[in-house]
């Protein structure tokens, strides 16, 4: 990173005005260039990653691009810190988002419109919104001269909405020597307000996440006229199969993460309670945290959602074959039961196969780290309330994992009461205040100076 003359302001941040401008250009920016994965390789993110290189570059630092195909590029960049012995921090973000039907929309979704304070467009909370927040604040250091203490890696991959095959899976298996020394890591999906009462908002910090179980299911049966008799069906055989897995009600299984953020949630309430005890009624304290219990219902169990069927190719033809695919997720250490009531709902005609298969993550929520992330984020809102969570799906920070790096979901935005974030990820008209990419900017380079 280059050296210019140091402009701190007078709380030591260097985040200035430029900054503030630039994280709401730099959203709008992305949002304008067209990263949607289709699925199935479906996807150019090249024009993004350039685009995020060159401002990399102009802050002084050496980007490199990476595809494992064509046009599927990732950009990496190192920051120098003033400590060679300390271990180094991963930033990571991705450059793709999901699909957008124009029709549904207010706006059109790659706009990237600044309108009444607010960014309208594709990828303005999944996640480009901190794609240029962590964009800013590189380049706030860069202009007042400030260095991190631990080396920093900026990540920006491609196909974190599909498989990632061509974006942190392929840095994680063939470029590993970029990530030297990381040993944690900040990536999407945390640090937004959540409003569960009129005087509480909370900060849901990731800590977590349940493991990708994505299912192939084939039945097979004898094939023959729809006509006659066929008691070896393979659409029955898949479809009761099917239902015994959308019909199943999985146990409560509490993972550390999740133990936690119901401790805190019930600490807000006047509760102190373990609920691994054994004696704690989950339900009745669920009741008793209200609506903030939301913040762990998908992640109390294991799930498995089917989604997909296919079968048969003529209405009078009973087909020699059926398939179905299934959605999984599994908790911290669930995956034995997973698998063992994955063979018994299956039963002995339908056979099932991993589709796409990834960890289960579980990160300290007592050390250092979250520590500085609780406060990073209760130094800009007193009023506020950190609190651990588990996500129910997934990110990046699975394949970096394979790395030897601990992951934690730290995007963070101040967000008005009645701002719908959650229905936003993947939802019609997809936006981000103004003020919240700034508070993110705020808090963002605090919490990666202090760490």
């Amino acid at each position: 990173m280059s050296v210019a003359t140091p402009q701190h302001r007078a709380d030591g941040s260097p985040v200035d005005r430029a900054a503030l401008d630039e994280v709401v250009e730099f959203t709008s920016r992305l949002i304008r260039i067209d990263t949607t994965n289709r699925g199935g390789g479906d996807c150019r993110e090249r024009p993004a990653a350039e685009y995020a290189a060159e401002l990399l570059a102009s802050a002084g630092l050496e980007p490199v691009l990476l595809e494992r195909t064509p046009g599927r590029t990732n950009v990496v960049a190192r920051i120098a810190g003033t400590d060679p012995s300390a271990d180094a921090l991963l930033v990571h973000g991705h450059l793709d988002v999901v699909p957008a039907e124009a029709s549904d929309w207010s706006v059109d979704p790659f706009s990237g419109e600044v309108r009444d304070g607010v960014v309208w467009g594709r990828g303005a909370v999944d996640m480009k919104n901190t794609d240029a927040m962590v964009l800013a604040v590189v380049r706030a250091w860069a202009r007042a001269g400030a260095a991190p203490r631990r080396d920093i890696v900026i990540a920006f991959t491609a196909d974190e909405e599909d498989s990632a095959v061509d974006g942190s899976g392929f840095l994680a298996d063939h470029h590993g020597a970029l990530f030297e020394g990381c040993t944690e890591g900040l990536g999407e999906s945390g640090a937004f307000t959540v409003h569960t009462g009129p005087r509480q908002p909370l900060y849901p910090v990731a800590a977590g996440e349940r493991g990708t179980a994505w299912l192939k299911l084939t039945a097979r049966g004898t094939t023959g006229h729809g006509s006659k008799p066929h008691p070896a069906n393979a659409v029955t055989r898949l479809a009761a199969a099917v239902a015994r897995i959308g019909e199943h009600r999985w146990p409560v299984r509490l993972t550390g993460t999740v133990a936690a953020c119901i401790t805190e949630l019930a600490a807000l309430q006047g509760l102190s309670v373990d609920p691994r005890d054994g004696r704690t009624d989950l339900d009745e304290l669920l009741a008793k945290i209200g609506p903030a219990a939301a913040l762990v219902e998908a992640t109390l169990r294991n799930s498995a959602n089917p989604t997909m069927l296919d079968a048969g190719y003529k209405l009078n033809v009973v087909p020699g074959t059926a398939t179905a695919y299934v959605d999984g997720r599994i908790l911290p250490g669930g995956e034995e039961e997973f698998l063992a009531t994955l063979d018994e709902l299956t039963g002995p005609d339908v056979t099932w196969e991993f589709h796409h298969r990834e960890v289960a993550l579980e990160a300290p929520v007592d050390g250092r780290t979250f520590a500085v992330l609780r406060e990073s984020v209760e130094r800009f809102d007193p009023a506020g309330r950190v609190v651990p969570f588990c996500m129910a799906g997934g990110t990046d920070a699975k394949q970096f994992s394979r790395l030897g790096i601990t992951g934690y979901g730290f995007s963070p935005l101040k967000l008005p009461p009645g701002f719908d974030y959650w229905s936003l990820f993947h939802g019609v008209d997809e936006r981000v205040p103004v003020d919240a990419l700034h508070f993110g900017v705020r808090v963002l380079d605090h919490a990666l100076r202090t760490l």
